[in-house]
């Protein structure tokens, strides 16, 4: 092999471990951001229901809470900004 050629072997080496490199992250990046994402979904639309209903019990059984009965839940809506609709099968 001559020097030219080894010289440029040396030289694409990092460029290619740094590529391979921001592209796993890229990837990782995307999928903790996909999680994340689920995850708010989730808490939306299942589990904060069902928090306000047991506040609600709370407040019913304390008396120390009476200025707060008479308040409503506030309205659950959660926003897709996305606007990704994927059908799972």
């Amino acid at each position: 092999m001559s020097s030219f050629t080894i010289g440029l072997l040396t030289s694409l080496a990092p460029v290619l471990v740094q590529f391979l490199l921001f592209l796993r992250w890229l990837q990782r990046r995307m999928r903790d951001d996909e999680i994340v994402r689920a995850f708010v979904r989730d808490m939306a639309t299942n589990h904060l229901p069902h928090i306000y209903s047991a506040l609600r019990q709370i407040m019913e059984r304390c008396p120390a809470l009476e200025d707060l009965r008479n308040r409503e839940c506030p309205f659950i809506r959660y926003l897709d900004l996305e606007e990704t609709t994927k059908e799972r099968g």
